[in-house]
């Protein structure tokens, strides 16, 4: 058993600190957010995750995993202290690390043995460095210490699969013995081990998704010329990913990629970038592309009902970034509802989980009880988020409810041909021959 502090009881931290705990190990989690560890040590989670509040109170109920707000008591008898803090975009698209410093602060003013400092969140390249010196700094008697990066490649939603069942783990130092150390804590995983130094180590991370989100990017594209062209995009995507250096995953057309990690990461490396003078031409491409998605179902539902949409109802189906989370953050909701909204619409709503936190962010929507509610007497109807309940919906019963049957299925979950033949008016992301003939382009 080892004994782990972890900073930070957000969702990376939270996630980590419950998985780490379920490995038969002593986790104390620490947070300055008084009510969210007052919520903890009662089982109320802060974030929804499929699974996770069931694995905190196992572990919790094993004594294995503890929240506290004092640093002191989470570091007594800590091996190793990971931070898992949030590093939120600034102004100028750089990772603010305001929460980092306060971390680093907080150790080096209570540890009192040596300790390996984990940093899982994720922070510019040369970071690390960085976060030695600010612990030495503000205490230079401060017993001895090692940084490793340990970069998070968790996906909401399937963050617990993920962590159990990683696909590798990246760890980086400057010593490679504290990096070996820290390996041992991940055997359990039984995964491949990548030892490096610290900023290759946070690189990974970076070019990791922003590889991902650059294929998201590029599949969007390929989609908007497919609508252009009379060419389907899923087929076109399913072909591509049969070659295998392509691969299929991350090629889904919709209304492209938000949450907490791609937006800001993408403008971190931008900007990290610029800052040395490189000149970062397709991550702002990337950004682009993804920006301009947004305006997608605006304008076909303008095909559709003209430009004017006073006094029209248009009901949104899903709110949160992606399916199985609650995450407001970045949402493709926020923007196609606001952009209704600006034209006259009436909006209404419906998401599984992600209504309270879209509430706080949104104002005159309407949020209903079902997705039925929302067709019910609407002229158009937008899936912006793919939840599995959506994917079974009785469609004819949601075509009979509406006032006008349009369907833009902004995340390609149904078939175009079957939603025609119940009298849709539909549009998807880059579905082909929606509307169009068969005549040959060059007849």
């Amino acid at each position: 058993m080892k004994s782990i502090a972890i900073i930070g009881a957000g969702y990376v931290g939270l996630v980590s600190g419950a998985c780490f705990s379920d490995l038969g190990n002593k986790v104390t989690c620490v947070d300055i957010n008084e009510q969210r560890i007052a919520n903890l040590n009662k089982g109320m989670m802060p974030i929804f995750e499929p699974g996770l509040e069931e694995l905190v109170r196992r572990n919790v109920g094993a004594k294995r995993l503890y929240f506290t707000t004092s640093y002191e008591e989470a570091l007594t008898d800590a091996e190793y202290v990971f931070i898992a803090v949030g590093t939120p975009s600034d102004v100028d698209g750089q990772a603010d690390l305001r929460y980092v410093r306060m971390a680093a602060e907080s150790i080096a003013d209570v540890m009192d043995h040596y300790l390996i400092i984990v940093n899982k969140s994720t922070v510019p390249v040369g970071t690390g460095d960085w976060l030695a010196e600010i612990v030495r700094s503000r205490r230079p008697d401060v017993p001895d210490f090692d940084v490793v990066s340990c970069p998070e490649f968790l996906r909401e939603g399937a963050a617990i699969s993920d962590f159990m069942n990683p696909d590798r783990v990246i760890l980086g130092s400057t010593n490679r013995e504290a990096a070996e150390r820290v390996a041992q804590v991940h055997l359990p995983l039984r995964t491949k081990l990548m030892l490096t130094d610290l900023r290759t180590a946070e690189m990974v991370k970076y070019a990791s998704n922003a590889f991902l989100a650059t294929k998201i990017s590029f599949i969007n594209e390929i989609a908007n010329i497919c609508e252009a062209l009379g060419a389907d995009v899923k087929e076109v995507a399913y072909g591509m990913g049969l070659d295998r250096r392509i691969g299929h995953a991350f090629l889904d057309a919709g209304l492209g990629w938000g949450g907490s990690c791609f937006p800001k990461d993408v403008k971190a490396l931008a900007s990290m970038a610029e800052v040395e003078s490189r000149h970062p031409h397709l991550l702002h491409a990337v950004m682009d592309i993804n920006r301009d998605q947004r305006h997608s179902p605006l304008r076909k539902i303008e095909n559709f009902l003209g430009r004017d949409l006073r006094g029209t109802v248009i009901g949104i189906l899903g709110l949160s970034f992606k399916p199985n989370t609650d995450d407001m953050r970045e949402a493709p909701s926020l923007e196609i509802i606001r952009n209704l909204q600006r034209k006259g619409a009436a909006v209404r709503a419906y998401d599984p989980v992600a209504m309270e936190n879209a509430k706080r962010l949104l104002s005159d929507v309407e949020m209903m009880g079902s997705p039925y509610e929302v067709a019910d007497g609407a002229d158009a109807l937008v899936l912006v988020t793919e939840w599995n309940e959506f994917k079974n919906l009785d469609l004819a019963r949601v075509k009979e409810s509406m006032r006008q049957p349009i369907l833009v299925d902004g995340r390609n979950i149904y078939d175009p041909v079957a939603a025609g033949n119940l009298g849709f008016q539909y549009s998807g992301i880059g579905r082909g021959y929606e509307g169009r003939g068969t005549k040959h382009p060059l007849d």
